[in-house]
């Protein structure tokens, strides 16, 4: 199932921004952006804005790509879900 509806009414290509959040730990903001980076390869890892949560137990970290196409956004989206460390993907 795409995760990007049909009815989209995004045209590629199109700057779209990914927000990643998930457990604060080391290694995690890396992770996120070798995984953006594998379906994103003209991503600007310097553009990159991570924001811990409250109590310090959960970092966003934000990415916006230079998305070509809805199936590239869909692949994304799901290497990002499956990584053990990511809560949520929106």
């Amino acid at each position: 199932m795409p995760l990007v509806a049909d009815s989209s009414p995004l045209a590629f290509p199109a700057d779209f921004p990914i927000k990643v959040m998930g457990r604060k730990q080391p290694g995690f903001a890396q992770a996120v952006t070798d995984i953006v980076l594998k379906h994103a390869p003209d991503f600007d890892v310097a553009t990159v804005e991570m924001r811990p949560s409250r109590q310090g137990r959960y970092l966003s970290v934000t990415c916006v790509v230079r998305a070509k196409s809805r199936e590239q956004l869909d692949a994304l989206y799901q290497d990002l879900c499956d990584h053990p460390a990511v809560v949520m993907v929106l």
